[in-house]
């Protein structure tokens, strides 16, 4: 009971977890860059070469001299003479001279001579005699235009992808594109997690009357692995303090992070914090957070690793998942600071709080012409609901938060939802 005297917001706690972390790197491991969405870089990506490390054209057309179609028009084109095709996948067997021009498609090299491509739409051909043919180029172009320079994406010896970066699609094509088929990256997070409660069960089993199904271990779950984590499950543990410690002592040396959901409240029979003190120091770093839901959430450091407490209730667990298992994760797999999905919305209705706590409520996204009020933009409608309710969170588009300086939201105001 006593340490829920003084509560930490949720910002100074996560960075007092921080803080008691060792500051030693996680393990890399080498992958197929094809296989690595969703991974964290462990190395820096220096450019081997220039991209493109040719002069190519980004339109079908005619390749020329720039100066041989100053002043064309409609009514006053210019005319080159046609000396062959650019090939694709190779390059070019000639040189352009002055007045002439070659046929050349999207992504085909530029020949010696030339320096940019009029778009075909705005050329037409005249055939002479058999031996001469005639372009009529209707459109000047300007030294460069729908040309790519050698390196004009990156240069050699660039840094292109700094350790920390999360790969996505983009740095997948990028990596490719410098002919870097495999990569180091961080070892994914292994996180133990386990439930605890006499009245908890397997969700496959039907509840007696005072049962519930387990559904933290497995929406945790699926947090962990979307954020770059690989979970396993403990399984679900009845308030008996060996049985606890013991189970957590096992995921502690087998995982890189513990959580634990129920057990973290003031209840006589939640002894979640005990078991952490007794798994190593410093131990308990923060029993109680001002937030709403997850106030009784517990954040400790046991020999270098991290253990959390949640509380039972799915929705609070699931929340309290989102505002420091993730960024734990982040944090781990020295990933660089990222900006959240956030979303700019109107709220809808008039929302109280309480000053001194921060809260989070579930809210849907309704388009504004759907919503209860007038003009553009989007409106956060809240998901009114207890924190055991875990279709109240399932039906959210994100998580509105109220300052804990604020004493509500009144219908209006534009608000920052942090999408999930």
């Amino acid at each position: 009971m006593p340490e829920f005297l003084t509560l930490l917001p949720p910002d100074a706690a996560r960075d007092l977890l921080f803080s008691h972390l060792p500051k030693t790197t996680i393990e890399s491991e080498s992958i197929d860059v094809s296989t690595s969405l969703g991974r964290v870089l462990a190395e820096d990506i220096i450019a081997p070469h220039p991209l493109p490390d040719f002069k190519r054209t980004t339109v079908d057309g005619y390749v020329v001299r720039a100066g041989d179609t100053f002043g064309a028009s409609d009514s006053l084109p210019a005319y080159l003479t046609l000396i062959g095709e650019v090939p694709m996948g190779d390059s070019p067997a000639f040189k352009l001279a002055e007045g002439q021009c070659a046929l050349i498609h999207t992504g085909g090299m530029l020949p010696t001579g030339a320096d940019a491509v009029v778009m075909l739409e705005y050329t037409q051909q005249i055939v002479g005699s058999p031996a001469r043919s005639e372009i009529e180029i209707f459109r000047a172009v300007a030294d460069g235009e729908n040309v790519i320079h050698v390196g004009e994406d990156v240069t050699q010896g660039q840094l292109v992808q700094p350790k920390g970066t999360l790969i996505r699609p983009a740095e997948i094509g990028g990596l490719l594109a410098l002919g870097i088929t495999s990569v180091l990256v961080a070892r994914k997070i292994q996180v133990g997690l386990i439930s605890t409660g006499d009245e908890v069960i397997d969700p496959s089993q039907l509840p007696r009357p005072g049962q519930v199904r387990d559904i933290n271990s497995y929406t945790l779950a699926a947090l962990v692995e979307k954020s770059g984590g690989v979970a396993k499950r403990y399984g679900i543990f009845s308030d008996q303090f060996e049985a606890l410690k013991d189970a957590a002592a096992q995921a502690l040396s087998e995982s890189d992070v513990v959580v634990i959901t129920a057990g973290s409240s003031a209840s006589t029979r939640d002894m979640t914090a005990d078991v952490i003190r007794s798994l190593g120091a410093p131990g308990v770093l923060v029993h109680g957070i001002n937030t709403r839901p997850g106030k009784p959430t517990i954040l400790g450091v046991c020999d270098g690793k991290s253990l959390i407490g949640l509380p039972g209730n799915p929705v609070s667990a699931l929340v309290n998942g989102y505002l420091f298992v993730v960024p734990l994760i982040e944090n781990l797999l020295g990933a660089l600071p990222k900006p959240k999905a956030i979303m700019l919305a109107r709220l809808n209705v008039n929302l109280p709080s309480q000053a001194g706590r921060e809260d989070w409520w579930p809210v849907k996204l309704i388009p504004s012409t759907y919503g209860r009020g007038q003009g553009e933009g989007v409106y956060a409608e809240p998901i009114f609901g207890k924190s055991n309710l875990i279709f109240t969170l399932a039906a959210a588009d994100g998580l509105l938060k109220i300052h804990a300086d604020a004493t509500g939201l009144s219908a209006g105001e534009i608000v920052e939802v942090m999408l999930i």
